[in-house]
C-alpha cells in the first residue's frame, strides 16, 4: 500500500511511518520544513515539504496524487493559540480531505480524540475548548464526504513503550490513557481493516492485542449507520 501522512514529523506519525516500511509499504510524510526531512528518512519513508496551514489546494493534491491512503496525523501541538487548532487541527483535515477528493484516494484515516463531539469539561480553558470544537467540526466535515474514512479518538497519548494491549471500538469507551506506540500500531492495522470505512473509533491501553482488537471489528457494527461495510 502507498500511504501519505500529513503531520509527518509528530510523535505519532514517525512511529507509524516506521511500522509502515518496515511492512513493506511505501510511505510519504508530509512536512512543513526541509529540516525535518533526516527524521523521516531514517524511518525509510520520503519527505514532502509542503504546510498545510498554508498551501493552496492544488499543490496539495499533486503532493497526495499517486498514493492509495491518506492518513491526516497533524496538529498545532501544545503552546499554540486557540486560533491555530482551527487552522491546522481543523482547516488542514479539511484541506487534505478535499485534496484527496481531488487526486482519487478514496481512503483517509484522521485522528482525533477522545472528548470529540462533545462540550469541554467544565471549567476548561480557551484553547482546550477550541481543541475539542475543532476536532469535532474536522470529523463532521470528514463524515459528509463520500471517502473511506475511519475516525480514529484515542485516549490520552502517554510518551512510553508499546504494550500491544488495548480496547478498541465503537463509541464511547471510558476515558483513559493510550501509549503513542500502540496508536501507531492501531493505525497501521486500521490501513488494511475496509470493515473500518464509515466509523467512529475510540481507543484506549486494555487486554486484547492489537490484531486481535481489529479483527474482532468484523463482528461488530461498526460504522456509523449501523451497519458493517463489506467492500
Amino acid at each position: 500500500m502507498r500511504v501519505v501522512i500529513a503531520g509527518g514529523h509528530g510523535k505519532i506519525a514517525l512511529l507509524l511511518a516506521e511500522l509502515l516500511t518496515e511492512r513493506g509499504d511505501k510511505v510519504g510524510c508530509l512536512i512543513r520544513t526541509p529540516e525535518q526531512a533526516a527524521d523521516i528518512a531514517a524511518t525509510g519513508a520520503r519527505a514532502v515539504v509542503i504546510d498545510l496551514e498554508h498551501a493552496a489546494l492544488g499543490d496539495v493534491a499533486a503532493a497526495i496524487h499517486g498514493y492509495d491512503a491518506v492518513v491526516f496525523a497533524a496538529g498545532a501541538g501544545p503552546g499554540s493559540s486557540a486560533e491555530r487548532k482551527y487552522t491546522v487541527d481543523k482547516g488542514g483535515s479539511v484541506l487534505l480531505a478535499t485534496a484527496a477528493e481531488q487526486a482519487g484516494v478514496r481512503r483517509f484515516v484522521q485522528i482525533s480524540t477522545m472528548g470529540a463531539a462533545a462540550p469541554p469539561a467544565a471549567g476548561s480553558d480557551e484553547i482546550w475548548a477550541a481543541y475539542i470544537d475543532a476536532k469535532t467540526q474536522a470529523e463532521d466535515d470528514l463524515r459528509a464526504r463520500e471517502l473511506d474514512w475511519t475516525i480514529l479518538r484515542p485516549g490520552r497519548l502517554l510518551d512510553v513503550p508499546a504494550t500491544g494491549l488495548v480496547t478498541l471500538g465503537p463509541r464511547p469507551l471510558p476515558r483513559g490513557t493510550i501509549p503513542r506506540a500502540d496508536v501507531a500500531t492501531v493505525l497501521a492495522g486500521i490501513l488494511h481493516a475496509p470493515q473500518t470505512a464509515g466509523a467512529t473509533l475510540e481507543l484506549i491501553s486494555g487486554a486484547i492485542p492489537v490484531a486481535s482488537a481489529i479483527k474482532n471489528l468484523d463482528n461488530q457494527s461498526v460504522a456509523e449507520g449501523g451497519t458493517t461495510p463489506t467492500d
